[in-house]
């Protein structure tokens, strides 16, 4: 039998700064429902109600601990104190944050060396608010790997949490850019792919997905659109800018994020040689060393060969700048 989903484990201690009209609010409120006050060095108040300790520091810094510090925070202290729902009160604004639905993002398509990686993340009620506290957030606001690894090994086993990743290797992309003769092309299969792979797995989501949530990249949204195969016909698709902060599409660039990194890793060891991550003077300087070490003719077994880094790096011209203008 499959196990049960496991519980959201519920907060016991949470921090925050108050502005002093915010400080002024919280202990009229404690005033107002009675709460024991009582002396804390360093504190300008103390209190407590309902098996939960408020402590607020001159420093401005407010303390919440006991059994009932998450109600505190969601019934209280966001509605009331804060207004604006950081913990938990946003899915009562909001019901659609818990919706099944898919999210999907990429890894890659900025980086000179190493695959582009594409990755979807099935999530229901059960899975967003078991993540409520574990620091899923868009990877480009995580810069320690270790971290990003730890992320992604809680999404995979998450129970019902459903996920795929389509890393896509180097000479494949180059391969494909070359047949396709866009990154946003190549994008827009990549994200059809995933969701076809997800929408294969709806026997195992519960309940099924509603929509599927990526960001925005291409200018015309039936770019997308027009890629989805059978099954992601079947599920209406969103595309929007800041996708990534949607816990959905959060998820699936940490994945994303981690496979890439994994399989750059994967090439500095093949090749013996440090790859820099993104497109700078660094990673200009080590495409001119693995061309020295290596050869211009494996370059596009590591490298994208449409950047002009890859022109600089075996001393060939650039191609001319093409000005960008707007699809009709």
């Amino acid at each position: 039998m499959p196990l049960p989903p496991a519980q959201p484990k519920l907060l016991t201690s949470h921090t925050c700064k108050l502005t002093d009209p915010q400080a002024t609010a919280l202990k009229s409120w404690l005033e107002a429902h009675h709460a024991k006050f009582r002396e804390v060095p360093y504190a300008r108040f103390a209190a407590e109600k309902d098996k939960t300790n408020v402590v607020f520091y001159e420093s401005g810094k407010l303390v919440v601990q006991g059994k009932g510090t998450q109600d505190f925070i969601e019934f209280v202290l966001e509605p009331e104190i804060l207004k604006e729902a950081r913990l938990g009160y946003e899915a009562v604004l909001n019901p659609e944050l818990l919706l099944p639905r898919l999210g999907v993002d990429e890894s890659g398509k900025g980086d000179f060396f190493g695959p582009l990686c594409i990755a979807g993340v099935y999530v229901n009620e059960a899975v967003v608010k078991a993540w409520k506290d574990s620091g899923i957030r868009d990877s480009k606001n995580i810069s320690n790997d270790r971290k990003m690894r730890e992320l992604a090994e809680l999404i995979q086993k998450t129970p019902g949490c459903v996920t795929s990743v389509v890393p896509v290797g180097n000479e494949a992309y180059n391969r494909l850019y070359v047949k396709m003769k866009s990154v946003n092309t190549l994008l827009a299969w990549g994200h059809a792919r995933v969701i076809e792979n997800l929408m294969g797995q709806k026997h195992r989501m519960n309940p099924p997905p509603v929509r599927a949530i990526s960001d925005q990249f291409a200018y015309h949204k039936n770019t997308v659109a027009r890629a989805l195969m059978p099954l992601g016909r079947q599920i209406e698709l969103i595309q929007k800018h800041r996708a990534e902060e949607d816990i959905a599409v959060a998820a699936a660039s940490i994945l994303a994020r981690h496979e890439f990194v994994t399989r750059l890793g994967d090439l500095e060891k093949r090749y013996e040689l440090v790859l820099p991550k993104g497109a700078s003077s660094a990673v200009d300087a080590a495409a001119k060393a693995f061309v020295q070490k290596h050869g211009a003719e494996n370059l596009p077994k590591v490298a994208k060969m449409h950047f002009r880094t890859a022109f600089r790096a075996q001393g060939l011209p650039e191609p001319p700048k093409v000005e960008w203008r707007k699809p009709r």
